[in-house]
């Protein structure tokens, strides 16, 4: 995939720009401690791109849940025979594979 999407809440005084920017740094250097290869891939090189899309949740909260949910499980049938992992972005277990409907 070339995005993701999150549902997040920002404190009320963090400014959405400085929040995503935090966001991705502190993302680059968890990703690049825990899988090597990106590191090299990117190097020195920007992980994100430098824009964003952001929009406000209102009453919908629990449709764009469920629709981050349900992205999820169609990207791990599509890419099935890959090694990937998935944690869930809402609870942040892993996701097990399997081809058990929950």
């Amino acid at each position: 995939p070339d995005h993701i999407h999150m549902l997040v809440e920002i404190p009320p005084k963090m400014s959405v720009s400085d929040f995503v920017g935090y966001l991705k740094g502190k993302s680059t250097l968890m990703i690049f401690e825990r899988h090597a290869n990106p590191k090299y891939k990117y190097g020195n090189r920007h992980f994100w791109c430098r824009g964003y899309y952001v929009d406000t949740v209102g009453k919908n909260a629990k449709k764009i849940e469920e629709y981050i949910r349900n992205q999820l499980n169609e990207d791990m049938l599509y890419d099935q025979m890959s090694m990937k992992e998935y944690i869930d972005p809402f609870t942040g277990e892993p996701i097990i594979k399997s081809n058990k409907k929950k």
